[in-house]
């Protein structure tokens, strides 16, 4: 928050402003539409599916990575409103954390889904042992730990920054890693964290699509909808890596070999450089959206379940519907079989002002 009395030594704040609505805009349309989506696609994993598959389980974790991610952009839509943070240190660091948990941990699980299709179709006998629940279970356990592991130092680095502003004190997240902690821990960070959890995912990725997009097109290869579902699903994840994670890992490369001096060039480059970064950051994000078009889209039991759902829901309002149409028919029936008796010859007994003494049944149900 803007503090009184500016320390001389505080670097005066950047101004971010532009960026900053950009970013509150597009995390805002991330959050609106990723947030239902991968709560219903984690809904239907472990409460409709029973994630009784392998690609389920690699699936699942892939929702539980995004929803965990999508829970996290209300403070940074925050932030970028109001230009400053204005919560604790510990959320900043968590919120920075976070996102590159999601990020790495989604290369991850889009990798092994691709991998399990190319242990299926181009060895189905010789790795039929790795393709068993248990072990994508397993599988997914070590990568939640292995990106908690890498987790820790991102809490460190993530640090709000202060700067001067109008006179008084304000903090930064996310932004303005000084010159002296890029040169220090966090370029070697960085690099760590590009090679295993980007460069290894997309090489295995590449690898293994190729090899089964190559099996498939075999003249010898049954041409069945299986075979077309397979196709289908590795090439949304491939579009998904490609167009989410390449762009900003490339860059990030690029600006933390700038920033540590690694590569000659002047401040001016590094700006244009980060500049380009704080776009694609937002491509990453959207890997959140387009992973659960990837659910519906490739997965039939994902699919059948979601329609199954909607079909529910219809036979429901129609029942209900149904249930109060007969019930006003049933009363519409009844109006009319207890319609006016004919009138009888002799009149009816009266009191003595003159209104009936009984009132007939017909006349209670009217």
């Amino acid at each position: 928050m803007l503090t009184a009395s500016a320390n001389s030594s505080v670097p005066p704040c950047p101004d971010y402003r532009v960026t900053h609505r950009l970013h509150m805009v597009a995390y805002s349309l991330v959050l609106a539409a990723g947030l239902p989506l991968n709560a219903l696609a984690l809904w239907v994993f472990l409460r409709a599916l029973r994630v009784h598959s392998v690609v389920s389980v690699y699936m699942c974790n892939l929702a539980a990575s995004d929803l965990l991610f999508t829970l996290s952009l209300p403070v940074r839509i925050s932030y970028y409103a109001l230009h400053h943070w204005p919560f604790s240190d510990l959320l900043c660091q968590t919120a920075g954390a976070v996102f590159q948990t999601n990020m790495y941990g989604s290369c991850i699980f889009l990798t092994l889904i691709n991998v399990d299709r190319y242990a299926a179709i181009v060895h189905p006998l010789r790795l039929r042992h790795l393709r068993r629940p248990r072990v994508a279970r397993l599988l997914c356990l070590g990568v939640w730990a292995l990106i908690l592991v890498f987790a820790v130092p991102t809490v460190l680095v993530h640090r709000p920054s202060p700067c001067s502003y109008d006179g008084g004190r304000a903090r930064l997240c996310f932004e303005s890693f000084g010159d002296k902690l890029w040169k220090g821990g966090l370029l070697p960070l960085v690099l760590l964290a590009e090679a295993l959890g980007f460069l290894l995912p997309l090489a295995a990725m590449l690898y293994s699509s190729g090899r089964v997009f190559w099996t498939l097109a075999r003249p010898d290869a049954t041409r069945s909808r299986r075979r077309r579902k397979t196709v289908r699903l590795l090439l949304a994840n491939l579009v998904i890596f490609l167009l989410c994670f390449v762009p900003y890992n490339a860059t990030l490369a690029v600006y933390g070999l700038l920033r540590g001096n690694l590569v000659a060039a002047g401040s001016e480059a590094s700006d244009r450089v980060r500049q380009v970064l704080m776009v694609m950051v937002l491509l990453a994000s959207a890997n959140c959206v387009l992973d659960p078009l990837v659910y519906y889209f490739s997965a039939e039991g994902f699919r059948n379940t979601l329609r199954g759902l909607g079909t529910w829901h219809r036979a429901r309002t129609l029942a209900t519907n149904g249930a109060q149409g007969a019930l006003a028919e049933r009363l519409t029936e009844t109006t009319c079989i207890a319609g006016p008796a004919p009138a009888s010859r002799e009149p009816p007994a009266s009191s003595p002002g003159g209104t009936p003494l009984t009132q007939r049944r017909e006349d209670s149900a009217l």
